[in-house]
C-alpha cells in the first residue's frame, strides 16, 4: 500500500553555478537554507527550472549529494532523473537513494516522442527497477507528449508511482486527473504553474511546485496554507502577489529562459547565490539586471515580510 502522499510547496530548485563545469556550492547551502527557513514542505531539483538537460551527469550527482547533506533529513528532497536513456536515469536514481533523498521524478524521454503505450512500458520498467517512489513529471512543451489522463490511472496502479507534478497549464486537464484518481488516496497531483495552484489545492491538488517559491518562498507557503483552509479572501489577496511575480519578474527580455533567468537573478540581487546559467542559455545583461532590480524591490515592498 502506497503511504500517505507528500503535500504543500516543494520549490523547484534552481540550480546555483559559476561557470559550466563548478557548482556554486555556497551559494546551493545558502539556498538550500533560505528554502527551508520559508517554510517549504520539500525540494525538487534537476527540474525544469533547475536546468538539469543543460548540466553534465557530474554535476547532477554532486548537485544531488550536496542537497540532501545539506538538507539533512529535515524536509524531503525529490531528485529529478529526466532522462533520454532508462539507464542514465536508474543511475542517478541510485545516486539519489545513497543520498537519503525522499523520491525521483521523471518526465517522459524527449527527442523522439514516445506513444502512450510506450510510455506505459517505459514507466512500468523505470518504476519497477528504481530505489525509490517515482513521481511522474507531464511537461509537454519541453518533451513534445502528453501523459493522457487514462495513462496516468493506469501508472497510479503501479505501487511505486505515487504521484504526478503537472506543467501543462491545462486545468480541464488537470481537473480530469482529480476526477479519475479521486479514488486514489495514496496518489498526489501537484502542479507547476504557480498562477493555477491555490485553484488545484482548492479542488485537492497536494500542491504546487512552484518556480517563484526560490525567491519568496513564505508567499507560496501562505498562499498554499490559505487555499487548503479554503480561506477565499486570503487566498485573493495572496494569489494577487503571486501574479505580481509571474507577470513581472518572468517577464524580462524575450526569452524562452526569461523565468530562469529571472528567478537567478533576483537570487543574486538578494545576496543568496550565482546568476550563471549554462549553454545554450546566458544570464541577463547589464541592463536587464536593472530591470530586475526595480522589480524585485517593487516585489518585496508588495509582499513584505510576512505574507
Amino acid at each position: 500500500m502506497k503511504k500517505l502522499p507528500l503535500q504543500g510547496i516543494i520549490p523547484p530548485m534552481v540550480t546555483p553555478l559559476t561557470d559550466n563545469e563548478t557548482l556554486d556550492r555556497d551559494g546551493t547551502v545558502r539556498l538550500v537554507e533560505y528554502l527551508i527557513a520559508g517554510g517549504v514542505h520539500g525540494i525538487f531539483i534537476l527540474g525544469t527550472t533547475g536546468e538539469a538537460q543543460s548540466l553534465a551527469c557530474h554535476l547532477r550527482h554532486e548537485l544531488t549529494e550536496l542537497v540532501c547533506a545539506t538538507v539533512a533529513g529535515r524536509i524531503p528532497v525529490l531528485v529529478g532523473i529526466t532522462d533520454t536513456s532508462l539507464e542514465e536515469s536508474l543511475r542517478l536514481a541510485r545516486k539519489a537513494a545513497e543520498c537519503g533523498a525522499a523520491g525521483v521524478v521523471a518526465a517522459p524521454p524527449y527527442y523522439y516522442a514516445p506513444s502512450q503505450p510506450e510510455l506505459l512500458d517505459y514507466y512500468r520498467a523505470l518504476a519497477d527497477a528504481l530505489p525509490l517512489p517515482l513521481y511522474l513529471y507531464n511537461m509537454p512543451v519541453h518533451v513534445k507528449v502528453t501523459l493522457e489522463p487514462q495513462t496516468v490511472r493506469r501508472l497510479a496502479a503501479h505501487p511505486n508511482i505515487v504521484g504526478l507534478k503537472d506543467s501543462s497549464s491545462d486545468m480541464v486537464y488537470f481537473q480530469t486527473l482529480l476526477y479519475l484518481l479521486g479514488d486514489q488516496p495514496g496518489f498526489a497531483l501537484f502542479l507547476g504553474p504557480e498562477q493555477l495552484t491555490a485553484e488545484g489545492v482548492m479542488l485537492g491538488a497536494a500542491g504546487g511546485v512552484n518556480g517563484g517559491a526560490n525567491v519568496f518562498p513564505r508567499l507560496y507557503v501562505a498562499l498554499y496554507e490559505a487555499a487548503l483552509a479554503h480561506d477565499l479572501e486570503r487566498v485573493k489577496s495572496l494569489q494577487y502577489r503571486v501574479m505580481a511575480v509571474c507577470t513581472s519578474l518572468y517577464t524580462v527580455g524575450r526569452y524562452a529562459s526569461s523565468a530562469i533567468k529571472g528567478i537567478k537573478c533576483a537570487l543574486w540581487l538578494k545576496g543568496i547565490c550565482n546568476d550563471y546559467l549554462p549553454y545554450p542559455h546566458r544570464r541577463f545583461l547589464a541592463s536587464e539586471r536593472a530591470q530586475v532590480r526595480a522589480v524585485v524591490d517593487r516585489l518585496d515592498h508588495l509582499i513584505g515580510s510576512e505574507p
